[in-house]
């Protein structure tokens, strides 16, 4: 039994405590919990390790630490812990992400051993809605992207990443890690787009996926209009499509987490009736 405060490395046998931790901020939390109910907290199944922080004996914070380092309900004390333990590790996350207030002071306490970053991202409004839009219409044109149509779908998965990112997916491996998830989620039905001349094969006009889904909430990711077509409220019309599938479909409630310098996103976004309730904040290496 532990009595003082203290970090480890969970296993599969801590699952209801961590699922209990992740369950105190569903829609902060949509994405680790959404990773950790698929598979579990076998290091191998889950792509890194959870470290879980402790005050006598009571399991209060995580630390999903893979492709990503992202703090979990973690108060000042919790992320002194966790910042001990990814220095001495060493980086192996290709960025910090997470709510502002935590992953901001992890990242004053590795900055010094891990930095320079390539790029930090203080503050991203995180949005969140429960209802289908009343002052948008849903575009009619936006649908499931289908099995048979990764050729057409790619391109503008990989544009939208190289913009939103500033770094192509298709660096490193050539791009195969990046294409299995696109796959994955064009497979899970969570992939919507518009398309240009639907029937003969056109390119992608609107596109967005529905990423990590919890039974308490989802979050929508990879919004992208093709240059050609802004300006023309698309983006708009697709997000209403696409909030009504992940409604009727998915659960309860839908966030995304937008960059706040996109100042013409984020109004699209409260147009469709997305409301901003907190902020995440990005760390990219």
């Amino acid at each position: 039994m532990l009595t003082t405060a203290s970090t480890r490395a969970l296993d599969p046998s801590d699952l209801d405590e961590a699922l209990a931790v992740l369950d105190k901020a569903p829609v902060d939390n949509a994405f680790v919990t959404a990773r950790v109910r698929a598979s579990g907290l076998d290091p191998w199944r889950l792509g890194g390790e959870m470290w879980g922080w402790y005050r006598a004996g009571r399991l209060e914070s995580l630390c999903y630490a893979g492709a990503n380092l992202v703090p979990v309900c973690a108060g000042p004390e919790a992320v002194q812990a966790f910042a001990e333990r990814a220095r001495r590790q060493g980086r192996r996350c290709s960025s910090l992400v997470g709510p502002a207030e935590p992953t901001a002071a992890l990242w004053a306490l590795l900055e010094p051993h891990w930095g320079p970053a390539r790029e930090v991202r203080p503050h991203q409004p995180l949005m969140v809605t429960d209802r289908e839009s009343t002052a948008v219409e849903a575009d009619p044109y936006v649908r499931r992207v289908r099995k048979d149509e990764m050729e057409r779908i790619m391109p503008a998965c990989v544009a939208m990443f190289t913009e939103e990112v500033g770094v192509s997916p298709l660096a490193g491996d050539g791009g195969l890690i990046y294409q299995a998830r696109v796959a994955e989620l064009v497979g899970g039905g969570r992939a919507f787009a518009r398309f240009a001349g639907d029937e003969q094969g056109g390119g992608v006009v609107f596109k967005a996926e529905i990423g990590a889904v919890t039974p308490q909430a989802c979050q929508i990711q990879g919004v992208w209009v093709a240059p050609e077509y802004r300006g023309r409220r698309l983006s708009e019309t697709g997000m209403a499509a696409v909030l009504r599938y992940a409604l009727r479909e998915v659960a309860p409630v839908v966030s995304l987490y937008v960059n706040d310098y996109n100042t013409a996103a984020r109004a699209s976004y409260r147009r469709v009736g997305f409301t901003e309730v907190g902020a995440f904040m990005s760390v990219l290496f």
